[in-house]
This record gives structure tokens, sequence and C-alpha cells, in this order.
């Protein structure tokens, strides 16, 4: 079950060319969908999956699926589905994303190498989705939303970026507004590689993580108003100071967070990442400020009691300091377990490859997060290098990449019906 490292390699170097960014320390890429840079990397990986045999198909909004259909096997039968990614935020690393879409045609390419083709009962499907940072549509997880029936297509095609340009004419620009929809509900499961983003396997020695639950993540907008005043002339106790508020809120929010994560497990993480501050000149008691607010955890309830603390403590600060304050939860996704099938096809492939595994939550979201909740779902990470990522300084060791491609490649014959 080796794979081939250097061919490995080479995808994701060849890759890193489409959209690349100077960078003083890295290397760095910026691959937005539906944009140039975005079609030379589809058009490259929908070549590499054409000579390696596989049948491609591109869905309405750009979702692209290559599918192997092993010696023997039921092309009847639901589809193991594999891949992640090819767009990345401004300024990325070369990993995210790539490494899960290229690591999956390469744990296809290895199967096609070994003698356990004829073992395999059901097709295996190389998955590349669209739009998964979110850059420049929105929202995240955009293809993947689709292909879970969580969005539609019609709405999913009229999206637009800040230019006003719609999904469906900067994927018709490019030659990827296909035709129909990847419905995910139809895979018998879905794996997804990836780096991780943190620096748990560095520091545990191990070389493949294998994901018990992705995070869930709420979002909320926080709008405390005050009274803009004259920074000299408004004594110290005539003032309604937004900001000064806003600071009490974000020390107790990040105090929950803490609480929270000593009681658990560590996985809770509250975080006041954006502001803004109305009028923001530095003689006017500030009169206005809004903030977004982030909350994570495996644990939906720890996720409820932490926002609980942030209305409580603005309800506080209404009768302290008498502002006014509002509350209004945006995003609000539920945890997502993996699927034990799905993990411990990844536990005994890493067993049987004498590979050492670790069992680890993802604290950021991924498509499998979607799939999760139509099918069967698995997700493993390789390690990032001092835990950096979306930066020209993310770095996942070659050799590394490699194992993790490896894993995949086990747990894939075992899903797909070599076990047995």
């Amino acid at each position: 079950m080796d794979v081939n490292r250097r061919r490995l390699r080479e995808d994701i170097e060849e890759n890193a060319a489409f959209g690349a960014t100077d960078a003083e320390r890295g290397r760095g890429r910026t691959v937005l969908a539906g944009t140039e840079a975005n079609r030379e990397a589809r058009d490259r990986f929908v070549d590499r999956c054409k000579d390696a045999g596989l049948e491609v198909t591109v869905d309405a909004v750009g979702n692209i699926a290559a599918t192997w259909l092993p010696e023997g096997a039921d092309p009847e039968a639901a589809p193991i589905a594999a891949g992640s990614h090819l767009d990345s935020v401004p300024e990325g690393g070369i990993f995210d994303g790539p490494l899960g879409v290229y690591g999956a045609l390469e744990a296809v390419r290895t199967l096609q190498e070994t003698d356990l083709e004829r073992s395999l009962e059901r097709p295996i499907a190389v998955v590349s989705f669209t739009e998964e940072e979110g850059t420049r549509f929105g929202g995240g997880m955009f293809g993947s939303s689709v292909a879970t029936g969580r969005r539609s297509v019609d709405d999913a095609l009229a999206a637009t970026d800040d230019e006003g340009v719609a999904v469906a004419d900067a994927l018709e620009s490019i030659g990827y507004r296909g035709e129909g929809v990847l419905d995910a509900s139809a895979w018998d499961s879905f794996l997804e590689l990836h780096v991780e983003q943190d620096t748990r396997l560095e520091e545990h020695g191990v070389p493949v993580g294998i994901v018990t639950t992705i995070t869930g993540i709420a979002h909320a907008t926080v709008e405390i108003e005050g009274e803009a005043n004259h920074a000299g002339a408004t004594g110290m106790d005539e003032r309604t100071d937004a900001l000064a508020a806003a600071s009490e809120f974000v020390l107790e929010l990040e105090s929950a967070g803490r609480e929270h994560a000593a009681a658990g497990d560590g996985t809770a993480v509250a975080t006041v990442g954006k502001g803004t501050v109305r009028p923001n000149a530095t003689n006017v008691v500030p009169g206005a400020v809004e903030l977004g607010v982030d909350v994570r955890d495996v644990k939906y309830d720890t996720m409820g009691s932490i926002l609980e603390t942030a209305t409580t403590t603005l309800e506080r600060l209404e009768a302290d300091r008498g502002v006014e304050t509002s509350f209004e939860r945006e995003i609000d996704v539920q945890p997502a377990p993996m699927d034990r099938r799905c993990r411990d096809a990844l536990e005994r492939a890493g067993t049987e490859a004498g590979i050492d595994t670790l069992a680890m939550h993802s604290g950021a979201a991924h498509d499998a997060m979607r799939v999760s909740r139509v099918t069967d779902a698995g997700m493993l990470f390789a390690p990032s290098e001092d835990g950096l990522s979306h930066t020209p300084l993310e770095w996942t060791d070659w050799a590394d990449c490699a194992t993790a491609t490896e894993v995949l490649a086990g747990a894939l014959a075992r899903l797909a019906g070599a076990e047995e």
C-alpha cells in the first residue's frame, strides 16, 4: 500500500503554482472560486484524474467528482468518496485543501497499483468541492452545502461576490458550470484528508490524527449603544462609553471560554474577533460598538452555555452602564461526530501499516462536517508545522503527506470491501 511520494509531491507543488503569491517566507497562493487561478487548478486536477482512468463529472455549482470503477466492482453500488477543495483564502498556504484532493487521487492510484482491485466491491469517487473557504462568495463549505441539500442550486448560483458577480457567471466564465447536482447522500461513505492546522500531532509525535468530532460553530453580532461625547469636556462620571462596556463583554466571554475549556477536554473556545467603533475618533467618547462573536465546541450544550453568558453579560451592562445592547445569532452549526465505521477503517488502516494515529477533535469546520449530515463520514489529519495555516508559512512535511495518504488508501480499501 505504499503511495508514490514523488507523484503526490509533484501534484501539490504544481497545483501551488496556480495563484502563487510573492512571500518573503514560505509559499503562498490565492485561489478564489471562479477565478483564472481556480480554472487552472481545476483543469490540472481533471487532467490528472482522466490520466488515471477516472470518469469526471462537474455539477451545476462546479463540484467535481472523478469516479473509478475497480475491476469486478458493482457499478450500481453506492460509491466511497474522498476529497476536499482546491480554493484558498487570500495568501493562503499550499496544503490546505489540495492535500485532501490529491491525497484522495493518489490513494486511488495506489489501489490501482496493488493486487486489491478485484476485491473492491464499490466505486471510489475523488471529489473537489467548490468554494470551501467562503472567501469570495461567503458562507464557507459552499459546494458541499449544495451536495448535501442544505442549499438549493438556484440559491447558490444567484449568490454574488463584493463586486456583484454571480456564482453562475463566475463558473461559466471558467468553464465549470456543469449540470445536475452531486448527491452526497448517495455515497456509502466519505473520507477527508486535511492538514491539522494545530500542534497536537507535533506535540505527541504522531503522524496521523483521526477526527472524532468536528466542532460546532456559533457566530453572533453584538451591538452596544452608548452616547458619543467630547473626550475632554465629558467627566468620567457623566459618560455612557460603549467601548468601555464592550471591553467588559469581551473579557467576560473570554473568561467563560476559559472556564468551559478547563472543565472539559480543552475543546471549548470563545472569541471576539471583529470590532467596529463609532465614531472611532481619539477625542470622542465612543458612542457605539459592533462586535463579531465566535463560539465553538464539540458539545452543543457547552456552546449554549457560553452564549448564555454572553446575553446575561449584556443585560448586566445595560443595568450597570446605561447602554443599550442587541445580540443576533447568525450562524448556528451543531458539532458533527464522525462515523464510527469510518473511524474504525482509518484506525485499522493505520495499525496494519504500522502507523501511529491519535484520536482528536477538529476545531475548524470542513466539508466532512456537511457530508456527515447525510451519510457516514470520517476525517484524518496530517501534522501542521507549528500549527500554522491560512498563511504562506503553512507547512506539512512531504513524508507526513505520504503517510496520511497511505492511511487514507487503506481505509478506502476497507470501506470498498477489501477487508472481507
